[in-house]
């Protein structure tokens, strides 16, 4: 059996209060000194993942604790890449023969390649099967809510990137017109150019155009508010952080929000740790590190700045032999009601009808 092991941050400083509660009262400057001075650890055991086949893996999570936001602005990039270096040790002194990189981690610096420069296990960011399950969800939400995509505008934030750069790729043929919104204008052009009925723009208003959106920056901060978005939309943010303001949620009950990359992992699985999630799913980046090992596959998989649509297709075939699939849709870390789908399909049938 092949183990593995899977990198876990704070998203915030005050996350770190899910391990440690008397961080709650903490001021958020003070945590990050003391995060800062603190090793990556060995967080829990991970159990009970069982594939459809028969196979079994099991693996742990290691906690890293650096934010998004030390990692960008406050710590030298080799601080990190050192801090990643001693995840893959305790890796490996447990046993593990491939590592998942999470979060932030997936994206910091070049993703994943220096730390497979250096460790002796295998190394993914996850993002294929991150891939996968964004155009999964976002779809399936889009019919739904009853929007024809045939007909519709597709939106890409973050096209440039490893993840958004492959959606837009594969979802832009089947939408009648796409929009790529980013900050390096020349960048998401070339992207443009590569694609059927698609424009580059820098103006998040351009959005408002668009019926379903996928959202994947490697900012720090929220990016999509609501004034920038069309009444009975879909909106797919596969960032961590959230690329879409919590303002959204309550200001804009026309439009579903949902989580990308949630999963249902088969098999009593125990994760040992409570990273907000039901019992029972995990991102999709922690899932195809699983579905590597299950694979017996100690090999880097997803590494760089670039995901191919053979790896994305590989992962999608690797998810129906080992039973993964898309869970249910969350928003805001609760669950998307049947009320909240009939209110913005309602949303949807009113603008339609102006």
């Amino acid at each position: 059996m092949t183990r593995f092991a899977f990198v876990i941050h704070p998203i915030h400083p005050k996350d770190i209060a899910r391990k440690y509660p008397i961080a709650k009262f903490f001021p958020e400057p003070l945590i990050e000194t003391l995060l800062s001075k603190k090793s990556p650890e060995k967080v829990s055991d991970i159990k009970g993942v069982h594939s459809i086949t028969g196979a079994k893996t099991e693996g742990i999570f290691i906690g890293l604790p650096l934010t998004p936001m030390m990692m960008i602005d406050k710590m030298p990039l080799e601080f990190v890449y050192d801090r990643l270096e001693q995840c893959a040790q305790i890796a490996e002194q447990e046993g593990c023969e491939i590592i998942g990189l999470g979060a932030f981690t997936a994206v910091v610096g070049d993703g994943g390649v220096t730390l497979d420069k250096r460790t002796d296990i295998a190394v993914t960011t996850g993002n294929s099967y991150t891939v996968t399950t964004a155009i999964e969800g976002a779809l399936r939400a889009a019919s739904m809510i009853e929007i024809d995509v045939k007909g519709a505008t597709l939106g890409v934030v973050g096209a440039t990137g490893s993840i958004g750069k492959t959606c837009a790729k594969v979802m832009a043929p089947q939408f009648a017109n796409t929009v790529l919104v980013g900050r390096d204008l020349p960048r998401t052009e070339a992207i443009a150019r590569e694609l059927p009925n698609t424009i580059a723009t820098t103006d998040f208003t351009k959005l408002r155009d668009a019926d379903v959106v996928l959202t994947v920056t490697s900012a720090d901060t929220a990016v999509i508010f609501p004034e920038h978005l069309m009444s009975g939309s879909v909106i797919c943010d596969v960032s961590r952080p959230r690329d879409v303001s919590i303002r959204v949620a309550q200001d804009r009950p026309d439009v579903l929000v949902i989580e990308g990359g949630v999963v249902e992992v088969p098999g009593p699985v125990d994760f040992g740790f409570d990273f907000g999630f039901p019992s029972r799913t995990a991102y999709a980046c922690m899932s195809e590190t699983m579905m590597l090992a299950l694979e017996e596959r100690k090999e880097s998989f997803t590494l760089g700045k670039d995901v191919s649509v053979e790896q994305v297709e590989q992962m999608a075939r690797l998810a129906t032999k080992h039973g993964f699939k898309l869970a249910g849709f969350r928003s805001f870390e609760k669950a998307v009601t049947e009320e909240t789908i009939q209110r913005v399909r309602a949303a949807r049938k009113a603008l339609t009808a102006v």
